[in-house]
């Protein structure tokens, strides 16, 4: 596991039922590309976050693969449809085999 990753999200309390809400994810993470060197000339191992999803209520919003050239602390914005109540469920994937997770509930109003 990378040490320091720290995912953050930010949804809306609530929307009204058919609403788009803008939902913003930022995950702290050094993404190394394995292109570089270290002071002794050895390649510093690849390490990212390969994948995003976002699921509400178990149903898929957005799935992202991403590639070495992602800058350090991906941050991602999108929108989402609430067809009703739920919870969002936010995954990124690490090279390592990590996986971290976060969710945010969100209410009809």
């Amino acid at each position: 596991m990378a040490s320091g990753v720290k995912p953050r999200v930010k949804v809306p309390k609530t929307a009204a039922a058919g609403e788009a809400v803008t939902i913003k994810t930022l995950i702290s993470h050094n993404m190394e590309s394995g292109q570089r060197k270290d002071k002794e000339g050895n390649v510093i191992p690849r390490s990212i976050i390969n994948r995003f999803t976002c699921d509400f209520n178990g149903e898929n919003v957005i799935d992202i693969t991403l590639e070495p050239a992602i800058s350090t602390n991906p941050y991602f914005e999108f929108q989402a449809l609430v067809p009703e109540a739920g919870e969002f469920k936010f995954t990124w994937y690490d090279d390592d085999g990590s996986v971290y997770e976060d969710s945010k509930k969100i209410a009809l109003g």
